[in-house]
């Protein structure tokens, strides 16, 4: 995409935004203003700051009602397309299995004892000889989740319903796989 054709996408997309919402709405958040703008010169396996910015500010929306604070939000956000692209899995799908297992609560614990945002059994931990990190760790959840699911997704070429059903040890089952496929649908592909 040409740079003019990226910066008029940015701005056409920021006048939508700023449009839609309300006039107090849009200045009385100048928080979120400065962590976008900062989130778009860093690095975070972008390739470059314009599609940083659109889609951080499409995420941050859309990831708005799971999380209110703009900071939290913006890291997570930051993370999850960092550790996603660095397995070369689409960060809207590691969004929508958060969802989906934890509904993004990085402290979750499922009755069979997973943690954290991407719901990762604490036995991997010491499988890999690593027992004293914690699993509530943002980044070490994602990486060990991004991990699994990548893993997963190899194992089960062009199937992604079994892939997420071996991720959530459902293997033969539907539930969970047509949970995520919703979730990914709904909330996280761009309209």
């Amino acid at each position: 995409m040409q740079p003019w054709l990226k910066r008029f996408a940015v701005f056409s997309l920021l006048g939508l935004v700023l449009a839609a919402s309300s006039p107090a709405q849009a200045s009385s958040d100048p928080e979120l203003r400065r962590l976008l703008k900062d989130a778009m010169e860093a690095d975070y396996g972008f390739e470059d700051r314009y599609d940083a910015q659109v889609w951080l500010l499409d995420m941050s929306n859309r990831l708005k009602p799971f999380v209110t604070d703009s900071k939290i939000r913006l890291k997570l956000l930051r993370q999850v397309h960092y550790e996603a692209r660095r397995v070369d899995i689409e960060p809207e799908l590691v969004l929508a299995v958060i969802e989906v297992e934890s509904r993004f609560d990085e402290y979750a614990i499922s009755v069979s004892g997973a943690r954290g945002l991407m719901q990762v059994m604490p036995f991997w931990l010491e499988e890999i000889g690593i027992s004293d990190s914690n699993l509530f760790k943002i980044r070490t959840n994602l990486r060990m989740g991004c991990t699994i699911l990548r893993y997963y997704l190899d194992m089960e070429p062009g199937n992604l319903g079994r892939a997420l059903a071996r991720y959530n040890g459902s293997l033969g089952q539907s539930d969970y796989p047509n949970k995520v496929v919703t979730a990914l649908r709904t909330n996280w592909f761009k309209h």
